[in-house]
């Protein structure tokens, strides 16, 4: 009746599906894939130091912050973003908050009211400013 083995959509692996009829209300730690067509309201957050992908479908919704490494965006996200490797907001994409990345991408279409903020650059500022020389 169940498989234990992940299914695959776009190349990614999902081990975990909440279905378009799912409403879940709490915060969710998980490792792996998982696969939102529904709605979260609550923390979404990766199991420390396992791999972890979220993808969140074009009519899928979250509502409160993520932290996970890798974050695929195509639907409704009104929170903030901590992306530890990338971030793609596809082109059916709406963002409400900030987005903390190391790496970025974003289709024609997506939109984001909130800041892009760079993880390396971040750590940079807190630890102070920092000389460049410049070769010309």
């Amino acid at each position: 009746m169940f498989k234990n083995k992940s299914t695959h959509h776009d190349g990614q692996a999902i081990d975990t599906l909440i279905g378009p009829q799912v409403t879940l209300h709490g915060d969710l730690v998980f490792s792996g894939g998982l696969y939102v067509e529904g709605r979260i309201h609550g923390k979404v957050v990766a199991e420390e130091g396992k791999p972890a992908v979220l993808t969140l479908a074009e009519q899928g919704r979250i509502e409160g912050e993520i932290q996970v490494p890798v974050v695929i965006i195509n639907g409704e996200l009104q929170g903030d973003v901590f992306a530890s490797e990338r971030i793609e907001l596809a082109a059916k994409a709406r963002v409400l908050g900030n987005v903390h990345y190391k790496v970025v991408e974003m289709r024609a279409g997506a939109t984001l009211t909130g800041r892009l903020i760079h993880v390396d650059a971040a750590a940079a500022a807190q630890a102070g400013p920092t000389l460049v020389a410049a070769n010309g």
